[in-house]
C-alpha cells in the first residue's frame, strides 16, 4: 500500500530535513571549519544523497550557512531592543544577543567562504537600528562622539572575533569572554572624561 503525502506535509518535511542539515553544518563547522559534506551528513542523520539533493555542492551549503548568519544577526539586534536606553546601554545588549550565536559566529569567522562581507556587512549596520543607536550615543553621552558609527561597528566586531577565538583556543569560557567583551566595549567607547 502506497502513502500518498499532501503538499503541505511534504513541504514541512523537506523545511525539516533542510533545517536539520544547516543546523548540523553549524554544529560542526564551529568546532571544525574543514570539514566534509560526508562528516554533515552524519551530523545531520541524513545520507550524503539526500545532503546533496538539498545542497548540490559545498559552496550551496556554505551559502545557505551565511544566509542562516545574516539572518540571525538581525533577529539579535531586533531582540536586543537598540531604539531603547542609551546608546551604549543598547550596544551592550547587542553583545548579549549575538553571544547566544557563539556557534554561528564562529563558524562566520572562521569557516572560509562564509562571511561575505557586501550582505552581512550591509544587513548588520543600518537596517537592524545599530547605526542608529551609535548616533544616540553620541547625543546622550554614552558615546565618545569622535567615533563614527563604523569605527564602533568594526569595534564591536573585532571585540567578538577576538572573544570567539578566546574561547576556541580554550583560554577561557563563553561567559568569561562575554565579560571580557563586554567590558572591553564599554571602555573602548566611553567619552574620554578629561575632555
Amino acid at each position: 500500500m502506497t502513502t500518498i503525502h499532501s503538499a503541505p506535509e511534504q513541504s514541512a518535511t523537506r523545511e525539516r530535513t533542510r533545517k536539520a542539515i544547516l543546523d548540523a553544518a553549524v554544529s560542526v563547522f564551529a568546532s571544525k571549519p574543514a570539514a566534509t559534506l560526508s562528516e554533515i551528513a552524519s551530523a545531520a542523520k541524513v545520507g550524503r544523497t539526500t545532503l546533496h539533493r538539498y545542497f548540490p555542492e559545498r559552496s550551496d551549503l556554505v551559502d545557505a550557512v551565511a544566509a542562516e548568519a545574516t539572518r540571525a544577526v538581525g533577529e539579535a539586534a531586533a531582540a536586543a531592543r537598540l531604539g531603547e536606553g542609551t546608546g551604549a546601554e543598547a550596544l551592550v545588549r547587542l553583545c548579549h544577543e549575538y553571544f547566544e550565536l557563539a556557534d554561528l559566529l564562529t563558524v562566520l569567522f572562521f569557516t572560509p567562504g562564509v562571511y561575505q562581507e557586501d550582505s552581512f556587512a550591509e544587513s548588520a549596520s543600518n537596517d537592524d537600528g545599530v547605526t542608529d543607536a551609535i548616533e544616540r550615543g553620541h547625543s546622550d553621552g554614552s558615546i565618545d562622539p569622535d567615533m563614527g558609527s563604523d569605527w564602533v561597528q568594526n569595534l564591536l566586531w573585532s571585540l567578538l572575533y577576538t572573544s570567539m577565538d578566546y574561547v576556541n583556543r580554550g583560554s577561557g569560557t563563553r561567559l568569561q569572554a562575554l565579560d571580557l567583551t563586554v567590558r572591553s566595549l564599554r571602555r573602548g567607547i566611553a567619552p574620554d572624561p578629561a575632555v
